[in-house]
């Protein structure tokens, strides 16, 4: 061999510019790497903006397209019965339980004489689950239909919702209030006949309820006007925002007709501003309430005496 032959082995200046191309092809390659995930993450982010903007849009064309509606023909969110035709009609209300005789062998339960100042104003506050509202009912029904009757008395119900999370998660106490104030919208001449059906038979607490479908068939069965109406109202939750705000109206107060009373419990009922704190399922000593209060009411509005002049 050749002593001018020399092994084929890099030079220092060789190796530093491999070296120095590995390196760029490497960076190229991180780089490359690093915008792809740029890329990546960016259409991610513009799917979810995406998202999230149409999810905003379909929210807000929704309140656009169905705005917040409010029942017609109530007076402080009650509605004073008027119309007991249709009431009368049914035959499903109990008779009102006859009170004992009292020592004087008179009946206990007299009815109230309109004051000189109008009728004794009663408010009935009911939430459809709560099974004390149903007891009033049923043993009262009868004796505030004939005050009605006899034009004795002014009675408003007020649909309230303090059950709403006693029904599984169907909100069954506001759905019901909100299916009353449909009626009372629609078909006003069958509201006494529907809330006193919706008391009578009423679900126990903690069921799920009556759905929507049901409350409308039950609106049908009372023979409520304009049918389809009431059972759009119901079953697209016309006045559940509604029921809502009027049961925060009431809790905060004062309650229609007094000056400082406040929402407490479901039935709740005031007479000329005084509420009732007697037994629910007795009508004897409901009507002694009212008569007292018919009896206050008169004194208030007597004659002054005369003075006596020099």
């Amino acid at each position: 061999m050749s002593s001018d032959e020399t092994p084929n082995v890099p030079t220092p200046r060789n190796s530093r510019e491999a070296v120095r191309e590995k390196a760029q092809r490497v960076h190229a390659q991180q780089s490359r790497a690093r915008l792809m995930r740029r890329i990546i993450i960016g259409a991610v982010a513009l799917v979810a903006v995406g998202a999230i903007g149409t999810a905003v849009t379909l929210a807000v064309s929704s309140q656009v397209s169905k705005p917040r509606l409010t029942p017609t023909g109530m007076e402080s969110d009650g509605v004073v019965v008027t119309d007991l035709e249709s009431f009368a009609g049914t035959g499903a209300v109990p008779e009102t339980p006859t009170p004992d005789a009292t020592d004087a062998g008179e009946s206990a339960s007299p009815t109230p004489e309109p004051t000189a100042s109008g009728k004794v104003d009663i408010h009935v506050y009911v939430d459809y689950l709560s099974p004390d509202a149903g007891e009033f009912e049923r043993a009262n029904a009868r004796q505030l239909a004939g005050w009605i009757s006899e034009d004795a008395v002014t009675v408003s119900y007020h649909p309230v919702a303090l059950l709403t999370a006693s029904s599984n998660g169907t909100k069954y106490s506001l759905r019901s209030a909100a299916a009353a104030a449909c009626v009372a919208t629609h078909s006003p001449a069958q509201f006494y006949a529907f809330n006193h059906d919706l008391l009578d038979d009423q679900p126990e607490v903690g069921s799920d309820g009556l759905s929507d479908e049901d409350l409308a068939n039950l609106a049908g069965a009372v023979g409520v006007d304009n049918a389809k109406a009431v059972r759009s109202c119901i079953e697209d939750g016309d006045f559940v925002s509604w029921a809502k705000e009027a049961t925060t109206r009431a809790l905060d107060g004062p309650l229609a007709g007094s000056d400082d009373l406040v929402l407490t419990a479901a039935p709740m009922i005031v007479a000329n501003g005084e509420a009732y704190v007697g037994a629910l399922d007795d009508p004897a000593e409901f009507s002694q309430f009212v008569l007292s209060v018919a009896s206050d009411a008169s004194r208030q509005t007597a004659t002054p005496s005369p003075t006596t002049t020099p």
